[in-house]
């Protein structure tokens, strides 16, 4: 009996500890729960009473104290842990340490999603055994994390066959994106899809791109390597209108028209066509001139007018022939500062490029930035009537070359005079006076090269998200300015058979057999004590 009484601590703790497993186990059957429960307390309690003489006993000893020391301390450090965690849960912040930062956003989706104004509610279609379903779930958690007007949910379309009536739901793993009464839709599990089906949905207007046709420029329509269907699609999935112009045989310019591109042609433009261009551009227009050597030999001296200077040459790179190319396809992988390229760091190539440069006069409301130079390997070659290309420093000039300009004009409205105020006497009549200048932006780049952006050569590096970073630039649509995907790169370590062996018997073998002879060394030591 006696040493029952002392004993009916650690019973009383084991039946408490048994209630506890036994409610995460089988949570639902709660009377053995409570049982014991209850008969852990009564065991603490008899205990407490069997021995309370013993206990005054032990409370003035200095091991009582010593351990109520203990016990203190761990009491605090478990309520630190305690005050940390839930510091941490109230303010959640996302850690991603891969190098490549694989498991964030990109800067451009990141972007977009912080510049959101209404709510995207997004519903995924997904049944319990897709295994795409995880994928998506964590890729809409980090957009949900960097913005609270991303709000989703999962649905599972067994389950749920009203809201798959309702939704025209399909396929299996189908995403529907809302947002007012604009709805998108992707069947995929990429950060791109979702990042341009979010702006599909967040765009109060499409904008529309023009591409200028009839000087044989590279057509939108065209899907072989010289064509520009892969430029048509991306500017598709970035939510713009993209449309073919013919102004010879227009009346009127397009009112809608946010930008014109201009994709190397091949002959001059008409005097009226060059009127209308320059008649737009003072209206605030946003031109891309995209103008390839030896060609259409007219846009030199228009583009004299707003400061920008065409060379008649060739740039020559000799660098490129070491990353496969030829002499004549210049390789540019620093970027001078502007906001198109201070997030991109990624080398771009331009097949058969002229020089561009800022000329010494330029009018007073235009300003002008080089945006990409080439190596300093490369030339300006100026004789190209001659067989064979080589430096000629008297002629040519050495690189660094540069070869894409663009620049911002400011357009100011003509005054207008507020009518006069009549007063009783004619001192008080108030003179009128100017209302506020209305002040416009023009904008435009100039780059010497048209190929670049075609099917050949889109995906190649960074030439496509250049391109694409200099339209968003143009039409105002700072968040879109892109960079490419982050890619992970394997980390994989190649050993020998040797090595391979060292490695194996050193921590397998040789340490472990180390720490087990100290260890019986020790025990052998203090025993012969």
């Amino acid at each position: 009996m006696e040493k029952l009484k002392r004993n009916l601590n650690t019973i009383g703790l084991g039946l408490l500890f048994a209630a506890l497993i036994i409610n995460r186990i089988w949570p639902y059957q709660k009377i053995p729960t409570f049982i014991r429960l209850g008969l852990g307390v009564a065991s603490l309690i008899a205990y407490v009473g069997f021995n309370l003489s013993l206990l005054r006993q032990s409370l003035t000893r200095k091991t009582f104290l010593y351990s109520s020391n203990l016990i203190l301390i761990i009491v605090l450090v478990l309520g630190i842990l305690v005050l940390i965690n839930m510091i941490a849960a109230r303010y959640h912040h996302r850690f991603d340490f891969t190098e490549a930062k694989i498991h964030s956003l990109s800067d451009q989706s990141i972007s977009v999603i912080k510049n959101l104004k209404n709510d995207i509610n997004i519903k995924c279609f997904f049944r319990e055994g897709n295994y795409n379903r995880s994928r998506m779930e964590n890729l809409l958690k980090i957009y949900a994390y960097h913005s609270k007007k991303i709000k989703y949910e999962f649905i599972d379309p067994d389950k749920n066959p009203g809201l798959v009536k309702r939704y025209d739901i399909t396929m299996d793993g189908t995403t529907v994106f809302e947002c007012g009464d604009k709805e998108n839709r992707i069947t995929t599990t990429t950060e791109e899809d979702i990042t341009n089906a979010i702006i599909k949905v967040s765009r109060e207007k499409k904008k529309t791109i023009y591409f200028l046709e009839g000087h044989g420029e590279a057509s939108i329509e065209e899907s072989d390597d010289n064509g520009l269907s892969y430029v048509k699609d991306e500017l598709g999935k970035l939510g713009y209108e993209v449309k073919k112009l013919t102004l010879a045989l227009e009346e009127n310019f397009p009112t809608d028209c946010a930008l014109l591109v201009i994709p190397g042609p091949k002959k001059d433009l008409l005097p009226n066509e060059l009127e209308t261009i320059e008649k737009y551009m003072k209206q605030g227009g946003r031109v891309f001139f995209m103008l390839d050597p030896e060609v259409a030999p007219g846009m030199k001296g228009f583009l004299q007018q707003y400061g920008i200077k065409l060379e008649d040459d060739l740039i020559v790179d000799t660098i490129s022939r070491l990353l496969g190319g030829d002499y004549f396809m210049p390789v540019v992988s620093e970027y001078e500062y502007h906001d198109i390229t201070k997030k991109f760091r990624y080398a771009c190539f331009f097949p058969y490029a002229r020089s561009i440069d800022i000329a010494e006069k330029k009018p007073d409301n235009l300003t002008l930035s080089i945006l990409a130079k080439t190596s300093p390997n490369s030339w300006s070659e100026r004789q190209l009537t001659e067989r064979q290309v080589s430096f000629d420093k008297d002629k040519d000039k050495q690189g660094p070359i540069p070869l894409a300009v663009v620049g911002t004009m400011k357009i100011e409205e003509e005054k207008k005079e507020e009518p006069k105020k009549e007063g009783e006497g004619s001192e008080n009549k108030e003179k009128s006076e100017p209302k506020a200048e209305a002040k416009k932006e023009a904008r435009l780049a100039v780059f010497g090269d048209s190929d670049f952006a075609t099917n050949r050569y889109f995906n190649l590096s960074g030439n496509g998200n250049l391109f694409l970073n200099t339209i968003n630039w143009l039409t105002e649509e700072a968040d879109l300015i892109s960079i490419q995907p982050r890619t992970s790169s394997p980390r994989t370590i190649h050993l020998s058979p040797s090595q391979a062996r060292l490695i194996f018997f050193v921590s397998v073998i040789i340490l472990p057999l180390i720490v087990l002879v100290t260890g019986i060394s020790v025990w052998l030591r203090r025993r012969s004590l």
